[in-house]
């Protein structure tokens, strides 16, 4: 006996290969199984969630400056164009560009009307005024529109319009570019034309939300749908009037008028507006 001596013959069986069948019955895959999806998790947002308000900003400068053209020359409604992606991160910087603005040129204008012979003072009450009229505006009327529009029942029927608040918020602030220009031809001491700016601002922006409001109010009752649009239009007019008051009263009444009182005036205005 040699240990190391192994019979390969007896040891060994070869079998025949059937790797060439291709017959299914061989084996029988698990057609039940279904592979996990990732996205499961990834795709539920919560309030609490830097994930939850990062969806409505997710626009580049394309997107704002093509919904800003939109609705300086509005050629289709304007939740069409933003098919179903409503941001607020335009509506966030044109609000914010507004109040800055009406700032510097309400700066201007009061120092046009002011008397020369001793130094100007700034007035940074316009600064909080106009942050107050605009962001405030800008935030609450949308809301106070979307709960009506809830409470009476619109868009709860198949097939009729709905709306949503961020929507809403995306109307009312891409309604606010109008201002801009508005804002910066607006502090000339003859105040005959900054009335007419105004009046021009006022109706660009007042037919831009109504004609993209309308389809979703009008599925309301005709007498429901006729007051909240004379709600809407006379909450524009009440933002115009502040923005004409507060910022460009330039001329004869406000050169005679006591220094503060026409900020006060503005700020009288502001908190009859909201309710303060």
């Amino acid at each position: 006996g040699d240990l190391g001596h192994t019979d390969l013959q007896e040891d060994l069986e070869f079998h025949s290969s059937n790797f060439n069948d291709t017959n299914p019955s061989k084996i029988t895959p698990d057609s039940t199984y279904q592979p996990p999806s990732s996205s499961s998790g990834s795709s539920k947002r919560y309030l609490w969630t830097l994930s939850f308000y990062a969806q409505f900003f997710a626009v580049d400068t394309s997107h704002v400056l093509h919904r800003c053209l939109s609705a300086l020359v509005p050629r289709r409604p304007f939740l069409d164009i933003l098919d179903g992606n409503p941001d607020l991160y335009g509506p966030f910087w044109i609000a914010t560009t507004v109040v800055f603005i009406l700032f510097l040129t309400g700066t201007i204008s009061q120092y046009l009307a002011s008397h020369h012979d001793k130094a100007f003072v700034y007035n940074f009450k316009l600064l909080s005024g106009a942050a107050g009229l605009i962001y405030g505006y800008t935030a609450i009327v949308p809301i106070a529109l979307w709960g009506l529009l809830k409470w009476f029942g619109s868009g709860n029927a198949p097939g009729e319009s709905n709306i949503g608040l961020v929507e809403c918020w995306a109307l009312y602030g891409y309604a606010n570019v109008i201002w801009i220009p508005v804002a910066l031809i607006s502090w000339s001491p003859i105040s005959i034309l900054n009335y007419v700016f105004v009046a021009v601002g006022f109706a660009v922006s007042a037919l831009f939300l109504t004609r993209n409001l309308w389809p979703v109010v009008s599925v309301t009752e005709a007498k429901i749908s006729r007051i909240l649009v004379i709600g809407v239009v006379a909450a524009h007019a009440g933002l115009a009037i502040a923005i004409k008051f507060l910022f460009f009263a330039a001329g004869p009444a406000a050169k005679d008028m006591p220094k503060g009182d026409e900020a006060e005036k503005g700020e009288k205005m502001i908190r009859a507006l909201f309710g303060m």
